[in-house]
């Protein structure tokens, strides 16, 4: 059995479909968020599992924060981090901490549009396609190892509302295939930073890229 903490600082939209998953061989240790407002904890408890708040507000800095985090996720001895919607930035030190074990989701075809306001950032842009990247975490900001991502049209009629809101369908489906491949012991990160999925099929024509459920 996997363990698993997630981190969540708004609504938690990610973490409840990884939740929803029921992911075999996965059990979710705990639900951590920044924010004691934030409405993931309260469907956590909801689901019997530890929801903590741990207020960034509370601390003088980052570093400090980092720690009081840490000592959280450890006590729960955690075989995969994942961040879903943890609008934090964190340290050097945290993140190697967790190195290989540290998993994000962006809101974007990485690594195109990195950092904020991805979805405006592609209307603005131009491009004809969009979508959403899970991928290891390192130093560098939304640069890491990337272990799949889904592929969302751009209409012409979009806004920044509704490209959002399809991508974030999209990211529904693959974070909780990127647990169970995690789960399952599939994923193999190379010398070469590449991530590759054991058993998972070619792309093909998929909008997912390994296909979605391959293997």
């Amino acid at each position: 059995m996997k363990s698993i903490v997630i981190l969540v600082s708004g609504r938690g939209s990610n973490m409840e479909a990884i939740v929803r998953a029921g992911i075999p061989g996965a059990r979710i240790a705990a639900v951590i968020s920044n924010r004691p407002d934030s409405p993931a904890l309260a469907f956590a408890e909801a689901q019997g599992i530890a929801a903590l708040a741990i207020d960034h507000k509370a601390y003088a800095d980052r570093s400090a924060f980092d720690a009081a985090l840490a000592e959280a996720i450890d006590a729960r001895d955690p075989d995969l981090v994942v961040l879903a919607g943890f609008m934090r930035v964190l340290t050097d030190d945290f993140v190697r901490r967790y190195e290989g074990r540290l998993i994000n989701i962006h809101p974007s075809l990485l690594p195109a549009f990195p950092g904020l306001h991805t979805h405006r950032r592609a209307l603005e842009a131009g491009v004809r396609v969009h979508g959403a990247t899970v991928h290891f975490v390192t130093a560098e900001l939304d640069s890491g190892p990337m272990v799949i991502q889904a592929v969302v049209a751009v209409r012409d009629d979009d806004d920044e509302a509704s490209l959002a809101a399809r991508v974030l369908e999209q990211e529904h489906r693959i974070y909780p295939q990127a647990v169970r491949w995690f789960v399952e012991g599939r994923l193999q990160l190379g010398a070469d930073k590449r991530v590759r999925v054991v058993g998972a099929a070619e792309a093909g024509a998929s909008w997912t890229v390994p296909a979605l459920g391959a293997g």
